[in-house]
């Protein structure tokens, strides 16, 4: 637990089809981190070796982030059991860490395309929101946030492209995309 608290907690949610979403809420982390704020991070659906997860690594304790996912891409429209489980597992895991208030910032990577496809329930997210510590802020990423997360937000920011280099043949790169 910091000895400095917010004085008081938002909930922020990033959404959209632009990139940028994650690379956002890692840059509030970072801001946090850097102001004496300790910053959790779970990450729904995604289970690869990525520059986040090592960078967190670097930054730890200050910075932790845990990845509930498998190395493949989630067939949203009939998920495996396995990326079920890892899905629970995952919102288990951020309630427990929202609950205690032991950290300052609290994102939910990719938890809204898990809302969307109903990976987890969208009310037990709203409730774990609505219950959390008043100085956690909570940040929830990913494409198709449901309507009823962006009216519980305080702030909610859409991601819209306007140009891509995938358009144009460039696969996604380390580092850069992952």
């Amino acid at each position: 637990m910091t000895s400095r608290r917010l004085p008081q907690g938002l909930i922020q949610v990033y959404t959209g089809d632009g990139k940028g979403k994650t690379t956002c809420a890692l840059g509030l982390a970072l801001r946090a981190v850097g102001q004496g704020l300790k910053s959790y991070m779970v990450q729904f659906l995604k289970g690869r070796d990525t520059g986040e997860a090592r960078a967190a690594g670097r930054l730890a304790p200050d910075l932790t982030l845990r990845s509930f996912g498998r190395p493949v891409l989630v067939n949203l429209k009939d998920p495996a059991p396995e990326d079920l489980a890892l899905a629970r597992e995952a919102l288990d895991l951020a309630r427990e860490v929202i609950r205690k208030g032991e950290h300052d910032l609290v994102i939910l990577d990719e938890i809204n395309v898990a809302l969307a496809y109903g990976l987890v329930p969208l009310k037990e997210a709203l409730e774990m929101l609505k219950t959390r510590p008043g100085w956690v802020e909570v940040v929830l990423t990913g494409r198709q946030a449901p309507p009823e997360l962006i009216d519980a937000a305080d702030l909610v920011t859409e991601m819209r492209p306007l140009k891509h280099y995938y358009e144009a043949g460039v696969p996604a790169r380390r580092g850069i995309e992952w």
